[in-house]
C-alpha cells in the first residue's frame, strides 16, 4: 500500500522503516529536512495516488490540530487520515467532524512499541467506522508483531476509542513503573541486599510479576547499576493525567494510577513545600526534630 507518514522522530522513522521492510511504499514529511523524504506537506499529498491515506505522527495538542487543519484543506474527498500520535480522545471528535466535512475519513489510533517498535512490533488500538478499519488492516498487520492479530490489534470501537484505550493503558503503565521503581528503592535501601539488579534479574522468568517493563528496568540497572547517571525528574507526557481525570468522571477509583501521578509530580520538587507543612506540624503538636533548610547560595 501507498502510505503518507507525518513526523518522522522516534516513533516515526521507526514505524516507516518497519512499514517499509515489509513492502509497503511510505513517504514521510518532516521538518528536519535531513529525515525528510518530501519539502511540505503539500509535495507530501501530490505524491500520493488517490484515494490517499495519511499517517500523522507528531505531538498531541496544538502540533496535531495544526497538520490536520492543513490536510484538511489538501486532501480530497475519499482520502483518510489516522491519528497515531498520544491526542486526547475528545480532539478526535473534533479532527473527525472537520475532516467529514470535507469527505475525508478519520481514524484514530493509539500507538504502543516505543523504540523498540521496529524490531518487535506495535500493539495498535484503532478506533473508527469498520470500513475505514479494514481498508487499513495491510498497514495495522505490518507494524504490530507476528501472531494471532487479537493479541497485538483491536478495533476499540468508533471515534476516540483508540485513544481512550491508549490513554488507559498509559495511565496503567504509570502505575506499574512506580511499583517497580519503589520496589527497587526498598532492595536498595537494605543492607542484607548485595545485588540489586540480580534480584530484579531473578524475577525475569517464572515470577507472577514479570514483564517487559521488568526486563527494561535490569537492562538499565545492567547499564548504570545505581543509576548514577539519571536525575530522578520525571516528566509526564499527558495520558496519565487524562485517566485520571476520566477516573473522576466516571467515578471509578483509580488510587494506584493516581499515586503514580502524583509521585511524578513530587519528583520535580527540590524540596517539597507540602512535606516541610507535614515537618512543621510533627513539630507543632509533638516536638518532633525538624531539619534546617540547606544554606541558600547567592
Amino acid at each position: 500500500m501507498n502510505l503518507g507518514l507525518v513526523g518522522l522522530g522516534r516513533m516515526g522513522s521507526n514505524m516507516r522503516e518497519r512499514l517499509r521492510d515489509r513492502g509497503h511504499d511510505v513517504l514521510g514529511y518532516d521538518p528536519n529536512a535531513a529525515v525528510s523524504d518530501v519539502t511540505d506537506l503539500q509535495a507530501l499529498v501530490k505524491a500520493l495516488p488517490a484515494p490517499r491515506i495519511v499517517w500523522v505522527m507528531v505531538p498531541a495538542g496544538e502540533p496535531t490540530r495544526h497538520v490536520v487543519d492543513e490536510l484538511a484543506l489538501l486532501l480530497s474527498a475519499g482520502d483518510l487520515v489516522v491519528d497515531g500520535g498520544n491526542s486526547r480522545f475528545t480532539e478526535d471528535r473534533v479532527h473527525a467532524a472537520l475532516l467529514k466535512d470535507r469527505g475525508i475519513h478519520y481514524v484514530d489510533c493509539g500507538v504502543s512499541g516505543g523504540v523498540w517498535g521496529r524490531q518487535n512490533g506495535y500493539a495498535l488500538m484503532a478506533g473508527g467506522e469498520k470500513a475505514d478499519i479494514e481498508r487499513l488492516l495491510p498497514i495495522f498487520d505490518a507494524l504490530r508483531p507476528e501472531g494471532d492479530r487479537a493479541d497485538s490489534f483491536v478495533h476499540a470501537g468508533g471515534v476516540g476509542a483508540g485513544h481512550y484505550a491508549k490513554m488507559v493503558h498509559n495511565g496503567i503503565e504509570y502505575g506499574l513503573m512506580q511499583a517497580y521503581a519503589e520496589g527497587y528503592e526498598l532492595l536498595a535501601a537494605e543492607d542484607c541486599i548485595s545485588d540489586v539488579p540480580a534480584v530484579l534479574r531473578a524475577w525475569s522468568q517464572g515470577t507472577v510479576v514479570r514483564s517487559w517493563l521488568l526486563d527494561l528496568l535490569v537492562q538499565a540497572l545492567t547499564d548504570d547499576p545505581s543509576l548514577a547517571s539519571i536525575s530522578g525528574y520525571t516528566e509526564d507526557s499527558g495520558e496519565g493525567r487524562w485517566t485520571v481525570e476520566e477516573a473522576i468522571a466516571h467515578a471509578v477509583p483509580a488510587p494506584v494510577i493516581s499515586a503514580a501521578l502524583f509521585a511524578r509530580f513530587a519528583s520535580r520538587q527540590d524540596d517539597s513545600p507540602a512535606m516541610k507543612a507535614v515537618s512543621a506540624l510533627r513539630h507543632q503538636f509533638g516536638g518532633h526534630a525538624v531539619r534546617s533548610a540547606p544554606a541558600q547560595v547567592r
